[in-house]
């Protein structure tokens, strides 16, 4: 007869072979590494996100099952939807575009309650338009005067300090380690300076490849800052599953991939475990996992495909949510719903690539 041992009479969850290979078999998508939230979201609670560009499926999804992201900075009603959403509106709560890094997330906090004034604060571009480093999609061409940037700069970053006051739950997706930044005063950007604008300089720009102390320390102090302004916030960290497009380091871009997922995956780990209310979503897990064999991707290995993004956003709108009939696939035909969903996220994904800065790379 065995002994008892820890491992006897464990749920299925628990087991590789119950809670993973038996329910893949059947389709990927019955496979949920949840198990349960660290807390549950009233369906009225303003969600506000921000992050990588995978990030950007959030809120169309939120908004695809009838609960609208908390956003504070939307487009002049004159301005035609296609210029508002190349401009970047409604893609996150503020039109901060894609914010890859922890130490970018700290920095667009303490910006926007002017604790932070990088040197560098404006660029021009080809044309002689003027060009936020931080932002440099925002303003599609660049704004004609320093002053309109400014102006709209001052707009922006009061609706970024709404945003973090009056937020109930703040979902941030954890892209990068690597950064370009300012080597007068360490500012990060989000993307390389000369890729999107600007231009790069090597003795003015350094490269910073973000280890698991310096990513948890940023996601820290922003932490105690935002609930400083706004005790009650929750916060869901999750990591990106995109592979990185490129890297500045001298090897693989696989080998860079892994790490930055590893130090963003054990900092997300560290800072749920630290802080009350902060909570781990496994969208890298989900994404990938073997059990999708290789499915979620696209056949560029790199984008995510519908099915995947899926997949992640029904567990956490019914885990999080408690949207019933949202956690697993229906084998068989899909219904008008699904179909309408699917053609929804296609053209998601197509607005996604337009306005992700760190696709610009694979350009450049």
């Amino acid at each position: 007869m065995s002994s008892h041992h820890p491992y006897r009479d464990l749920p299925d969850h628990r087991h590789w072979q119950r809670g993973v290979a038996t329910p893949a078999l059947q389709d990927p998508g019955h496979v949920d590494p949840v198990v349960r939230p660290a807390f549950r979201i009233a369906p009225q609670a303003r969600i506000a996100t921000a992050g990588s560009c995978f990030a950007q499926h959030v809120a169309r999804h939120l908004a695809l099952h009838g609960v609208p992201p908390f956003v504070t900075e939307r487009a002049h009603p004159l301005v035609p939807d296609d210029l508002a959403s190349a401009w970047g509106y409604g893609d996150f709560g503020a039109r901060y575009g894609n914010v890859y890094t922890a130490r970018q997330l700290l920095q667009l906090m303490l910006r926007a309650f002017g604790e932070l004034l990088p040197a560098d604060e404006t660029w021009r571009n080809a044309a002689g338009r003027w060009v936020d480093p931080f932002r440099p999609r925002a303003h599609g061409d660049g704004t004609a005067t320093l002053q309109e940037l400014r102006a709209d700069r001052a707009q922006h970053f009061a609706a970024v300090r709404r945003l973090f006051a009056e937020l109930d739950v703040f979902v941030f997706t954890l892209g990068l380690t690597e950064a370009w930044a300012s080597a007068d005063d360490g500012a990060v950007y989000p993307v390389c300076p000369g890729v999107v604008a600007g231009t790069f300089d090597p003795a003015r720009h350094v490269l910073q490849n973000h280890g698991v102390d310096e990513v948890v320390a940023d996601l820290d102090l922003f932490l105690r800052l935002l609930r400083s302004i706004n005790p009650r916030a929750d916060v869901v960290l999750t990591v990106s599953p995109v592979p990185l497009v490129a890297t500045a380091l001298d090897r693989h871009v696989v080998v860079s991939t892994a790490y930055s997922k590893a130090v963003l995956r054990v900092a997300a780990e560290e800072i749920a475990a630290a802080h009350e209310r902060v909570a781990y979503f496994p969208s890298l897990e989900i994404i990938s996992s073997p059990f999708s064999r290789g499915a979620y991707f696209a056949p560029d290995l790199r984008s995510v495909t519908e099915a995947g993004v899926s997949h992640v956003m029904r567990l956490f709108l019914h885990h999080y949510l408690g949207l019933e009939g949202a956690a697993r696939m229906t084998p068989g035909a899909p219904s008008a719903r699904d179909t309408a969903a699917e053609a929804y996220l296609r053209e998601a994904d197509a607005v996604v690539q337009v306005m992700c800065d760190e696709e610009a790379l694979g350009h450049a």
